[in-house]
């Protein structure tokens, strides 16, 4: 009963989000502004510390909370609404990584809304042009952001992003580590809820997939499901994983022994409910996803209708909450010991 209440309490967060952010944006006109975002001017910034005297840096991709309609398909990041909904969305795993020596960066951003992943559904590209033009826009903002931070700050740095966050982050990766000084400055990027497809590890050299609980300049991935899914608009087909209790990447069942800590959160970032040994964990064989066989999912429903029972895509970073604190402060550790 104590799992179900947990459950039915992020649920309400996330039907919320959908609610208001779908009913906001049927009395709004489209937001398909091309205009570049200033991000020199800290109103564009969810998060943005004015004093980044501390030793690493976070850069943090938002997932998605707006719903969009059959015509909105990017966030207005104007809107006050909406803008509390994304800084609640951050708040709700922010304590992840920021509870070290940290400068925590968030930039708001257009991201895509839920309705264009129903449409994409399980193909990296959709056949509606808009929609494609909403994830080049989102993904123009998050560039540009980083670009900016990138700029203006010479310390070393984490990438952290859940779902579209994530899908975000990789792309980054790909597109814009060329810089010497980038792949000098990355400890790691945390790109959980998403998939990270081994081609794109062959063809992308500064793409690397986590081997280990220490390695650095690495993609840190997983998305959690039921051992009977056999594809999700998350992972079509296969994924690269690294399991959060073990931190390898064979597919070992690692017992619920090693699960320091399921936490549940708020909108401010309050861990309301905290479940050690919440979960064992393995990698399936032949896809990659992580699987929890220790979770009803009578019990923690898959929300947003884009999913199916069995897929606990929302509650990625929750199940392994406190497995991921600690992993950040290890390898921020392991970076700075080898500098």
């Amino acid at each position: 009963m104590k799992n179900q209440k947990s459950a039915k309490i992020l649920m309400m967060y996330f039907i919320f989000i959908l609610f208001i952010s779908t009913d906001l944006a049927c009395n709004k006109e489209s937001n398909s502004n091309n205009a570049d975002i200033d991000y020199s001017h800290i109103n564009n910034w969810a998060y943005y510390p004015l004093n980044s005297t501390r030793d690493v840096d976070i850069f943090f991709v938002a997932p998605t909370i707006y719903g969009g309609t059959d015509s909105i398909y990017n966030m207005p990041i104007n809107d006050p609404v909406e803008r509390l909904n994304f800084i609640g969305a951050i708040n709700m795993e922010k304590g992840i990584y920021d509870e070290g020596d940290v400068n925590f960066y968030a930039p708001f951003y257009r991201q895509a809304s839920f309705n264009c992943y129903g449409i994409r559904a399980y193909n990296d590209v959709s056949t509606d042009e808009n929609v494609n033009a909403a994830f080049e826009l989102a993904y123009g903002d998050v560039e540009d952001a980083f670009n900016y931070y990138f700029t203006e700050s010479d310390k070393p740095f984490i990438l952290a992003g859940f779902s579209q966050g994530a899908e975000m982050i990789i792309k980054l990766i790909k597109n814009n580590f060329d810089k010497t000084e980038a792949q000098k400055r990355f400890i790691a990027a945390y790109a959980i809820g998403w998939r990270l497809d081994s081609l794109d590890v062959q063809k992308y050299e500064y793409l690397k997939a986590a081997k280990s609980d220490i390695d650095l300049g690495v993609v840190i991935s997983y998305s959690s499901e039921a051992n009977f899914i056999d594809s999700s608009i998350i992972v079509p087909k296969t994924t690269m994983s690294i399991n959060p209790l073990s931190w390898n990447c064979d597919t070992t069942l690692a017992s619920k022994g090693l699960n320091l800590g399921a936490c549940f959160t708020d909108y401010s970032g309050i861990i309301n409910k905290e479940i050690p040994e919440f979960t064992s964990a393995y990698i399936k064989p032949g896809r990659g996803t992580l699987v929890v066989p220790d979770v009803d999912p009578l019990e923690y429903p898959p929300v947003l209708p884009i999913f199916v029972d069995g897929e606990y895509h929302i509650y990625d970073y929750l199940f392994f909450y406190r497995n991921l604190q600690e992993n950040v402060d290890v390898r921020i550790e392991e970076y700075l010991k080898n500098k």
